[in-house]
């Protein structure tokens, strides 16, 4: 016996959809995925607030989102808002929105905004459950657009966790002005991302990993360039095994390059090429550190990650009965 849930999750960069089938034993059978990029977060980091055009770039997709939802006869849905909506001060429209895109669908169904701890904790959920448990315990890092959430667990569950605010958008929107950026500005972006890293670090023991699993849309990009796919191919990228020579590689050329140049890959979202570079950055500090602190000299990605944990939450408090 199995039930049709609905996932959305609507970060800083993007808003994205899963519909699945649990079963009784709480595993997730893909009925559809879907990513619009709609940058939520624009301006947040300086503003406080949401600008009314990423506030109607999100209605949009929702309401996209939510015919897909009627027409796949969902019977629940779970929507969460993560780094950006945390930080706004007017996001109570934004809430009044999805409650009408949602609830039109299925009454009482609106987007709620979580901690950075129940992020964390549910990006793990979703990205560690194909792996083989003995190569844990599990360093998974979900990169986002506002946030980077840490998370420390094995097969028994999550042993620590910590989101801290930094992510590709936001260290964009900080630091790295020019096209390309400028030495200095990649040194800026560089020690920021080290410093607000490093809070994670002191609160998730990062030496007691095994395997790094990087999740969400900047490691899911770099993967796919370092495997030279001439377009995107979900596939071929999840539970891809990266060195950290080719992954220091594309980094660094990313981070380079020009926008012009970064759109030409065949595997670039358009929405993700004017913060790839920051998030490229990001992802070298988390490097260096899990081979200084863990020896860990891979990254493994997963196209699994926080809309899987909301899908398999909704099985956990709506029980198949």
């Amino acid at each position: 016996m199995t039930r049709r849930v609905a996932a959305v999750d609507c970060g800083t960069n993007s808003i994205r959809l899963l519909i699945a089938d649990v079963g009784a034993d709480g595993r997730l059978v893909d009925v559809r995925r879907e990513m619009r990029v709609v940058r939520l977060g624009q301006g947040v980091d300086a503003t406080g607030t949401f600008a009314p055009e990423a506030i109607e770039r999100t209605r949009v997709a929702l309401v996209e989102y939510a015919s897909m939802i009627a027409d796949a006869g969902a019977t629940a849905v779970r929507m969460v808002a993560t780094s950006a909506t945390r930080d706004a001060a007017n996001r109570e429209g934004f809430f009044t929105m999805t409650r009408d895109v949602l609830g039109a669908v299925i009454p009482g169904s609106g987007a709620e905004v979580i901690t950075g701890d129940e992020e964390a904790r549910l990006s793990f959920g979703g990205a560690v459950g194909e792996l083989d448990p003995s190569e844990g315990p599990f360093v998974v890092v979900d990169l986002g657009g506002g946030s980077t959430e840490v998370v420390l667990g094995d097969a028994s569950g999550v042993q620590a966790a910590y989101s801290t605010d930094i992510g590709c958008v936001r260290v964009t929107e900080r630091c790295l002005p020019s096209d390309p950026p400028t030495a200095e500005q990649v040194s800026e972006a560089t020690a920021f991302a080290t410093a607000k890293l490093a809070e994670a670090f002191e609160a998730v023991p990062v030496e007691k990993a095994h395997t790094w699993v990087g999740v969400a849309g900047t490691m899911t990009t770099l993967a796919a360039i370092a495997q030279e796919l001439p377009e995107y191919d979900a596939e071929k990228v999840h539970l891809s095994r990266i060195s950290f020579k080719q992954l220091f590689e594309v980094c660094e050329r990313l981070t380079a390059m020009p926008r012009v140049d970064r759109a030409a890959f065949g595997p670039m979202h358009p929405g993700r090429v004017d913060v790839i570079g920051g998030g490229a950055i990001i992802t070298t500090v988390l490097a260096q550190t899990f081979e200084a602190k863990a020896g860990i000299t891979e990254l493994v990605v997963s196209e699994h990650d926080i809309l899987d944990g909301i899908a398999m939450s909704i099985a956990q408090t709506h029980p198949i009965v």
